[in-house]
């Protein structure tokens, strides 16, 4: 079965969020962890996270996926900025430890005229202060489009990352195809061929979820913004062949495409369900 899903609004609580993705067909969901454009967080509400686990247990919906702020930089030169996200890590993954299992994916940050070296010393450090043995949460990489001093937008810097990461078994990679795409991966001409080099440079056994993303961009254009899936330069054929393929096929995907309503996502996920094949060929 196609594991599909879309980003909700977390304003109403996670019951809220469990039964918009049952009504639009969606069997997973992804949600901010807080205000993503600042940092400010609601109170855990305990007894909702109770029922929504009642009620994820009873539709099938996990694994879920936590998205941290836009505002996080964990490669950042201001150890203020270094801090925050240090905070906002910490916080995220004690509160998301009462929803067993959630995945948390992050952008890895961008190192302001430092270098990738440093920029990505100071990502596997705050990780390194944050991650327990013990701790139910995988944390995702995202990769990124490359945009700027973006760190993330090559296969070999999330290695990087990894590879000095202490708890690297609590950690794992959110593919964005829109994000892959336009950093220069021909997940349209060659998916094969991508999927062999990222196997090859981190191990499939890493890629955890993936974002389903159009592009508004062309290819290697290192722009990210998304387009409505079919309506962009990746198109229709490329998501059936992605959502298709036998590495992927039973992992999560979440759409964060342009939608003024959640009902685009609905026709969406309809869309993607009717190119999806019960076995793989």
């Amino acid at each position: 079965m196609l594991k599909i899903g879309c980003h909700l609004s977390s304003s109403k609580g996670f019951v809220s969020m469990g039964r918009t993705a049952v009504e639009i067909g969606a069997n997973t969901f992804q949600f901010f962890t807080r205000n993503p454009r600042g940092g400010a967080v609601k109170p855990l509400d305990l007894a909702d996270i109770a029922a929504y686990r009642d009620f994820a247990a009873e539709h099938g919906l996990f694994p879920i996926l936590a998205h941290a702020p836009y505002t996080l930089n964990c490669s950042a030169a201001d150890p203020h900025i270094r801090e925050f996200a240090h905070n906002t890590l910490a916080d995220d993954l004690s509160r998301l430890e009462h929803i067993p299992g959630t995945l948390y994916n992050f952008h890895p940050g961008s190192h302001v005229g430092q270098g990738l070296e440093t920029g990505t010393a100071l990502i596997a450090e705050t990780l390194n202060a944050v991650l327990r043995p013990d701790q139910s949460t995988t944390v995702l990489l995202e990769t990124m489009a490359g945009k700027g001093s973006e760190v993330g937008s090559t296969f070999e810097q999330l290695r990087a990352i990894l590879d000095q990461v202490e708890h690297r078994e609590r950690m794992g990679v959110c593919l964005d195809t829109c994000h892959v795409f336009d950093g220069g991966y021909d997940i349209v001409g060659a998916l094969e061929d991508v999927l062999e080099k990222f196997d090859r440079v981190v191990g499939l056994q890493r890629l955890r979820a993936i974002h389903l993303n159009d592009s508004k961009n062309p290819f290697a254009s290192h722009k990210d913004r998304h387009e409505k899936i079919g309506q962009g330069s990746i198109g229709l054929s490329a998501f059936a062949a992605i959502i298709n393929h036998p590495a992927l096929r039973e992992l999560p995907f979440y759409l964060e495409t342009p939608q003024e309503e959640v009902a685009g996502y609905g026709q969406e996920i309809a869309l993607l369900r009717g190119l999806y094949r019960e076995t793989s060929a």
